[in-house]
């Protein structure tokens, strides 16, 4: 085991706060069981003590230890996406902290695949509450440098684990009701969900009350530069009706007009949804160095393979 390994285990247990490497992108990292440790990382972040944190577990094995009931559904998917980007919630077990839970009856549960999270949650042998190492609201960190940027010395120890190999958080999957529903898309599809399950996956309707979920706020992962999501066609005169206000930076993954690319800093992004959603962060990290006064974004397609980083761009773009 690496020496950083240790010595993350040591602050954890000392009731400090770790930036922990995940597959997604890097967790704030608190042990789940100390209400003050649990404090700290709602301080830090500026996070709504209403807003519940995601609770990492070393295997599924020891989700009886968090969860108070486990439907067969969720267990499936556990068997099938664990380790990995998928976030189960689940009727929480008494001795869980209420305010790891937002103050509700449930807990989101997940089993990290990096091998350095897991390293640390199988020395550590407990739960780590790690919502994202980042300011309430902003953009998700997916370096450990995001993360030095972000907080400075705020953090008592930084694992660096190198760039997340997706980018964007876990699947969200909320099985308290009759059906699971999908609370946050992620890398696991709807598809790929449904498969596992034997049947579709259901989405939130708004006609009744779901579950609170991490990063389901409407105005979420933002950058500081005013950004706006633009369909393909309509790049140029959205282009000549922002420059208005001052220089104009892009975020493209078609090809562009040589005229329009002479006219924006352009940052071209991959056509694959997967690799877009691996660079998204950083790419919208990047225009916040500019100095610009507006970053448009062209709109990714509206498949399924897209959904997770459409949705990303949806909240991103909002103004809270």
């Amino acid at each position: 085991m690496s020496e950083a390994v240790h010595q993350a285990v040591a602050v954890l247990r000392a009731g400090g706060l770790v930036a922990l490497p995940t597959e997604t992108v890097y967790g704030l990292a608190a042990d789940a069981a100390n209400p003050q440790a649990v404090a700290r990382v709602f301080a830090l972040k500026g996070r709504p003590a209403t807003h519940p944190l995601i609770v990492h577990i070393a295997a599924t094995a020891v989700l009886e230890q968090w969860a108070a009931d486990v439907p067969a559904g969720a267990r499936r998917l556990a068997e099938a996406f664990w380790p990995g980007p998928l976030t189960l919630i689940l009727k929480r077990q008494p001795q869980v902290l209420d305010a790891v839970t937002g103050g509700q009856d449930s807990v989101g549960l997940r089993v990290p695949a990096h091998p350095l999270a897991l390293a640390v949650l199988a020395e550590f042998d407990g739960g780590i509450a790690a919502p994202s190492a980042n300011r309430y609201g902003r953009v998700s960190p997916t370096t450990a440098d995001h993360v030095r940027e972000e907080f400075g010395d705020a953090v008592d120890f930084i694992l660096d684990g190198g760039p997340c190999r997706l980018g964007i958080e876990s699947t969200i999957v909320s099985f308290l009701g009759e059906d699971p529903v999908l609370l946050r898309p992620g890398a696991i599809t709807p598809g790929a969900l449904a498969e596992v399950l034997g049947r579709p996956i259901r989405m939130p309707d708004g006609t009744r009350a779901v579950v609170r979920a991490p990063g389901s706020d409407a105005a979420h992962y933002a950058p500081r530069t005013p950004a706006q999501c633009v369909d393909g066609q309509q790049l140029a005169a959205a282009v000549a009706a922002a420059q208005g206000a001052g220089p104009v930076a892009l975020l493209h993954y078609s090809a562009l007009d040589e005229t329009l690319a002479e006219r924006v800093i352009a940052r071209d992004m991959p056509a694959q949804a997967d690799d877009y959603a691996r660079q998204l962060y950083a790419a919208l990290r990047w225009a916040d160095t500019l100095g610009v006064a507006r970053l448009l974004i062209e709109l990714p397609p509206a498949d399924e393979a897209w959904l997770a980083v459409r949705d990303r761009l949806s909240r991103a773009t909002q103004r809270g």
